[in-house]
């Protein structure tokens, strides 16, 4: 049975088109008491009925009424509660923080050529990096979460290159550190107003994923090293690298990103919920 007594936490909302042309809202949440899933249906009525804004990522939401399908795989759901509003991310004033927080990393670059080519990536995009999310569902998904993302990547790179004992520039690695996901400003788009976060079918158009457009514009540039980290920072193949790791030939400056990548990826403020 539904339990109408439940809080649910929202994880993904879109609409759709049904096959006769109408309206379809399809919304995914889990249950805060035994984090079980519920995938949920709402017809072109109730969407028409009900605020955007209750569709908002990790908002707390009940299921004032509804029902399950015969086959029990999903609900239909024609009435919703709001019981507390996340936020979509982080505030601009954090977000203004954090971009000059890179920005000073930027200027530790001693190679000119290299620091122009970020910066002037940087300042050209500025107004969708600060916004865009580094993920749609896995970590930092929220807006703002590529900039704190980046920011914490060159912190744990600070800590890693004392490690390194000189065999790979900082250069190197600050700017593969700040273009690693930079393509995702492209591949990703987020609603201010909800903080839902979709992609952006036009960039799929022409680019595989995010690594594949960071890994063109520093080859076509001249920053080869960089390049490589970039392309394989996913680690494997199957992962979404474009270069996998597990290769023998794979030189070891190319796995510097991926652990500094992996590591903000999993104890960083992964979601909305770790934004105080």
């Amino acid at each position: 049975m539904l339990d109408l007594n439940a809080t649910y936490e929202v994880i993904t909302f879109a609409i759709g088109d049904t096959k006769a042309g109408s309206k379809m809202g399809k919304l995914q949440v889990r249950n805060l008491d035994d984090s079980s899933v519920l995938n949920c249906i709402l017809w072109e009525e109730t969407l028409n009925r009900l605020d955007s804004k209750l569709f908002r990522s990790n908002n707390h939401i009940r299921i004032i009424s509804g029902t399950y399908n015969e086959k029990y795989n999903n609900c239909l759901v024609s009435d919703i509660a709001l019981v507390e509003e996340a936020k979509v991310g982080l505030g601009e004033a954090q977000r203004e923080e954090l971009f000059n927080g890179i920005m000073s990393y930027v200027n530790k670059i001693t190679d000119k050529k290299l620091s122009e080519f970020v910066s002037s990536l940087l300042f050209e995009y500025e107004e969708a990096f600060k916004i865009t999310p580094a993920a749609k569902l896995m970590h930092h998904n929220y807006v703002g979460g590529l900039l704190e993302h980046t920011y914490e990547c060159l912190e744990f790179a600070d800590i890693i290159l004392t490690k390194c004992n000189g065999k790979i520039s900082p250069d190197v690695v600050y700017a593969a550190c700040i273009l690693h996901d930079f393509g995702k400003i492209f591949e990703y788009k987020v609603d201010m107003e909800t903080g839902l976060i979709d992609y952006n079918d036009d960039f799929r158009k022409d680019w595989r994923t995010h690594s594949q457009w960071g890994f063109s514009i520093c080859m076509n540039n001249g920053f080869k090293d960089i390049a490589k980290m970039i392309a394989a920072h996913h680690g494997r193949t199957d992962w979404g690298a474009l270069i996998d790791l597990n290769d023998k030939d794979a030189e070891p400056f190319m796995y510097i990103i991926h652990h500094i990548d992996d590591l903000s990826a999993k104890f960083g403020k992964i979601s909305i919920t770790d934004i105080k």
